[in-house]
């Protein structure tokens, strides 16, 4: 008999979850195209992407045409660089914006 989850100290657990922060690509192998994009949670992020793109709607219009040509299967997500945990909150927003501006310059890449 398995034992019944404690919904609150689950709930608890997640809320208190320390979020990988960093940089990621979104690539199309079939095209050689590559984007770069920063998050404060790279561990949802690849969901939100992907749901946009099914349903049609993602802001990028040209990740959303060649998602529309060759499909999902043609795409792949990767996570680049993780930021320190411990970097300060306050800084986080323009170490981001730093690292996501590198990396563009650095591959001559898109951004997502």
């Amino acid at each position: 008999m398995t034992k019944p989850i404690d919904r609150r100290a689950a709930a608890r657990s997640y809320r208190e979850r320390k979020a990988d922060r960093g940089i990621y690509s979104v690539s199309c192998p079939a095209t050689g195209e590559r984007w770069f994009g920063a998050s404060q949670d790279l561990e949802k992020i690849q969901n939100r992407h992907w749901f946009t793109l099914r349903q049609g709607t993602h802001p990028n219009r040209a990740l959303q045409a060649a998602w529309n040509r060759h499909g999902e299967a043609a795409f792949e997500f990767s996570l680049v660089e993780i930021l320190d945990s411990e970097l300060n909150t306050l800084s986080l927003p323009r170490v981001l914006k730093e690292r996501h501006a590198f990396w563009l310059t650095e591959t001559g890449a898109k951004s997502v």
